[in-house]
């Protein structure tokens, strides 16, 4: 299972954490925030994947994966992610 966030403010930034720390991998799409939360959010999904010994990959411009670490998303799943395959799902 992995769970699509499409983010507007940094607030939901709660709703990615707790995701991620149930083991869950977490597509955040913020291509509806202006830069600067996109940024402040991007900082704190890579502290957040850092801090739990996870990932973060970058799929697309505004499109990032966060993979726990003990969750391997499947090389063909990446390719659905980027295409835009797992995007509605939530």
């Amino acid at each position: 299972r992995i769970v699509t966030v499409h983010p507007r403010t940094y607030n939901e930034a709660r709703t990615i954490g707790e995701h991620f720390r149930d083991g869950v991998p977490v597509i955040m799409n913020v291509s509806d925030m202006d830069d600067a939360d996109a940024k402040r959010l991007i900082d704190f999904a890579a502290g957040l994947t850092f801090g739990l010994r996870g990932t973060i990959e970058k799929v697309t411009n505004r499109v990032f994966l966060l993979s726990p670490p003990n969750v391997n998303v499947a090389a063909e799943d990446k390719e659905r992610i980027a295409s835009g395959g797992f995007f509605n799902q939530s």
